[in-house]
């Protein structure tokens, strides 16, 4: 067991990465609580959002932005106080800084600098859905968000179903998206993995109206698409098992990239095989391959 979280001993210089609620304030952890009241200054992504969670549990320390725009130059100065040994938290809108929010350009630069860096975990998102979709929770890897547009999405969603039919170990992928691009990421996932494919969607996490939506990404989007109107954040979780169907469904370009992909061939010996498979000349399915290449 360690010490308590009571005791009276003074929090260590150094650079503080601390989790904070993403949704109910409950899941704040009472070490996030003792070195926000503790440290010299607290860098925050919106410090209007920051301000909120301060005054909720009464704790009083000066603030100063950090965020996508000015992330680099602000290390340099936050990483100066630290030098000085200063005592800084960095805190995100929600969740934990550097995943999806600002904190790994400042983490990166603390421990170039060869200054003490620690982590104060709680929650997350992307975690939090996993535990609670469904799939597989053994091997997982989590992508960001997807890109805004359609074509930029469907290249990585097809580079990823290639990755994940060479994988020795399937891996369920885990996106954060958007209400307004919900419905045409789903469609765009559709159309790469097939309409059965094993998917979850988590909405509004940890809150009143939190939701889980499972089952196939044809059945979801469905449902997705019937609603007038969508609020909050998602996380989108794709299996990491495609079905042997899942191969020779979509385009012809995805089929043979993914055969390219997983089991090594050529693009001559992928493109004759797909062409066998659908029943059509090699010839036409060349000519298909080449317009998307």
């Amino acid at each position: 067991m360690t010490s308590s979280l009571d005791d009276a001993k003074p929090l260590a210089p150094g650079l503080y990465l601390v989790a904070t609620p993403i949704g109910n304030l409950e899941d704040i952890t009472l070490r996030a609580l003792r070195v926000l009241k503790s440290v010299d200054k607290i860098a925050c992504e919106d410090t209007r959002q920051t301000i909120k969670l301060l005054n909720h549990f009464g704790i009083k320390a000066p603030m100063v932005s950090y965020h996508l725009h000015n992330e680099r130059s602000r290390a340099e100065e936050l990483v100066a106080e630290l030098k000085s040994g200063a005592r800084i938290a960095i805190v995100s809108d929600a969740g934990m800084p550097g995943i999806a929010d600002p904190g790994g350009e400042i983490a990166s630069a603390a421990i170039a600098a060869g200054l003490p860096v620690f982590p104060v975990p709680g929650a997350n998102a992307a975690l939090s859905a996993l535990i609670a979709s469904g799939l597989g929770t053994e091997s997982f890897a989590f992508r960001g968000f997807l890109p805004s547009k359609s074509g930029e999405r469907k290249s990585l969603l097809e580079t990823l179903r290639g990755e994940m039919l060479s994988a020795s170990t399937p891996a369920t992928q885990i996106f954060y998206e958007t209400p307004h691009r919900i419905v045409d990421a789903l469609t765009d996932v559709e159309a790469v993995f097939g309409a059965e494919h094993r998917i979850a969607l988590a909405r509004e996490l940890t809150k009143l109206h939190e939701e889980f939506l499972r089952g196939s990404v044809s059945e979801v989007r469905a449902v997705i698409a019937k609603r007038d109107s969508l609020r909050g954040e998602m996380v989108l979780l794709l299996s990491g098992e495609i079905a042997a169907t899942a191969v020779t469904s979509g385009s012809v370009y995805q089929a043979v990239r993914a055969l390219m992909q997983a089991e090594g061939l050529e693009e001559k010996d992928a493109l004759k095989r797909v062409a066998k498979e659908r029943g059509i000349g090699k010839s036409e399915a060349y000519r298909e391959w080449q317009r998307r290449r």
